[in-house]
């Protein structure tokens, strides 16, 4: 018998289901006064709306509030749904209601009831999300209330969630206005941490505060260039940390960067601002907790021992997937030739061998091979070559010695594997990007260019800024200038590739 040909029993129509058809149309159209008349059509046999339903009615609510025909229906018709079945004791609403009702509240003005609905997502044992809490802080820096703001900021905290640029920048702009220098400052920092660069809106509220009257009064003349120097050193860099240095007007420019990654404005030379060393540190204790969990213990202790002692080369390199780039084809196989074409480029660059990190069974069968004998040994005389034991993942041992050593990484590996998600995407993200060398074979050996992180600060005091542009190909700098009047200046990176805010008596970050 064909089943196949069986024709389709037709599914009965209820109700509920030309409901919901219906309402999936004004979801997927935002159409709010259709929506509306959808549900008081039906409100009289049945008020009361499945979880999914009342969600989606929330949600066509909160994407009408930015227009002003609609904004004041959305707010009326979305709290009158949420009150009427909030009066149900059953009722417990999740994430997406409780966002959709936060927004509501703060689109009138009561961030204090936002903020209470974003709370109020654990009693109801739903996890909590950046956008619960994003309409309160929002909401508090439209209006000026700082102090409540900083409030949400520190609950985001708690409850393990990260700021993303908008709630930075707001944060960021209600600082500026309330003239709180020392939280803008915050936030410029919070930013160079976790973004690679800013948006237009945000440059504005940048430019904004530096060229304000209160960016050139603020400031500390107490420090020395050393005790500058220094922190920079500690911070990875770029950056010193210690606050706003010197006084004085700020000269603000849009400018971009050379090809070979110097400021057009000032012609400073833009360098990857590194991460500092108690995060470097702590990130290398946890690749070791990790890494003493899969491996055989006295193994990576005998490796860490030994880096311990041999701790002078500032590259390492990742030998398998070197050697093994590009050999999947029938006569490919691990190549030698790759391998030292890499270790000798590394060398031309930077006149010191790297460590060479390769598993021991590889080792062995290259010392097998007579023609390839003579580099091994020579390379094991030098010191370029560590074996790792057999049974070992070399991942984890050149992965400990590049952070351990704060020295670049060269490979093309992704570092995607489960092993590598241990660690964590945003801490472990930022150090692929400050220390990772990527290479190829078909012309010559490429070394990626790594410029400024968001907030660039050098010992001269100009901070760049990069804009993300997206009506170019291209990103341009904002370059704040800080103009001296003293014999010494100093100068802050402090912005991505497309910003330049440049010197004034002595400076910032």
């Amino acid at each position: 018998m064909n089943h196949q040909n069986r024709p389709r029993k037709k599914q009965k129509v209820t109700p509920e289901s030309q409901f919901r058809s219906a309402l999936d149309q004004c979801t997927r159209t935002k159409n709010l006064s259709t929506a509306v008349s959808l549900y008081e059509s039906s409100a009289a046999a049945n008020p009361t709306l499945s979880l999914n339903n009342l969600n989606s009615l929330l949600y066509i609510c909160s994407n009408s509030l930015s227009d002003p025909e609609t904004r004041n229906t959305a707010i009326e018709f979305g709290f009158r749904l949420f009150q009427h079945h909030q009066s149900n004791e059953n009722f417990k609403p999740n994430e997406a209601t409780l966002t959709a009702i936060s927004r509501l509240a703060a689109a009138k003005g009561d961030g204090d009831y936002a903020f209470e609905l974003a709370k109020s997502v654990n009693d109801y044992a739903a996890a909590p999300k950046l956008r619960t809490f994003a309409p309160a802080l929002i909401c508090f820096c439209e209006y000026g209330a700082a102090d409540k703001a900083y409030e949400v900021e520190e609950h985001v905290k708690s409850v393990g969630l990260h700021l993303e640029e908008p709630e930075l920048a707001a944060l960021l702009k209600v600082s500026a206005e309330t003239g709180r220098e020392k939280k803008v400052y915050e936030y410029l920092h919070k930013l160079r941490e976790s973004l690679r660069g800013v948006n237009e809106s945000t440059v504005e509220i940048i430019e904004s505060w530096f060229s304000g009257t209160k960016a050139a009064d603020v400031g500390l003349v107490s420090l020395s260039r050393d005790q500058v120097k220094e922190a920079i050193t500690r911070n990875g860099g770029g950056w010193h940390g210690l606050g706003w240095l010197g006084k004085g007007e700020w000269v603000l420019k849009r400018t971009n960067i050379a090809s070979g990654g110097s400021c057009c404005a000032c012609g400073e030379h833009l360098v990857c601002v590194d991460i500092g060393r108690a995060e470097t540190d702590k990130f290398a204790e946890s690749i070791t907790s990790l890494a003493m969990k899969r491996e055989v213990q006295s193994n990576f202790k005998k490796f860490q021992d030994w880096l311990e002692k041999h701790s002078e080369y500032e590259a390492v390199v990742d030998g398998a997937n070197i050697g093994l780039y590009q050999q999947n084809f029938a006569e490919g196989g691990f190549s030698i030739t790759q391998l030292e074409a890499v270790v000798k480029e590394v060398y031309n660059k930077s006149k010191k061998w790297p460590l060479v990190v390769l598993h021991s069974k590889r080792v062995r069968s290259l010392l097998e091979d007579a023609s390839k004998r003579e580099l091994i040994k020579e390379w094991m005389d030098k010191g370029i070559l560590y074996g790792t034991p057999y049974g070992s993942n070399d991942d984890w041992y050149w992965l400990y010695a590049a952070v351990k050593l704060k020295c670049l990484l060269v490979t093309n590996d992704e570092m995607r594997d489960h092993i590598f998600e241990l660690l964590g995407s945003n801490f472990f993200f930022r150090w692929k990007e400050r220390h990772q060398v990527g290479y190829s074979f078909f012309v010559d050996i490429k070394f990626l260019l790594m410029l400024v992180s968001v907030l660039h600060n050098n010992e001269n005091v100009v901070i760049h800024i990069l804009v993300l542009s997206f009506l170019q190909n291209h990103q341009h700098v904002f370059s704040v200038i800080n103009v001296p009047s003293d014999s010494w200046k100093f100068r802050h990176p402090l912005l991505k590739k497309n910003h330049h805010i440049s010197d004034r008596n002595h400076n910032l970050v």
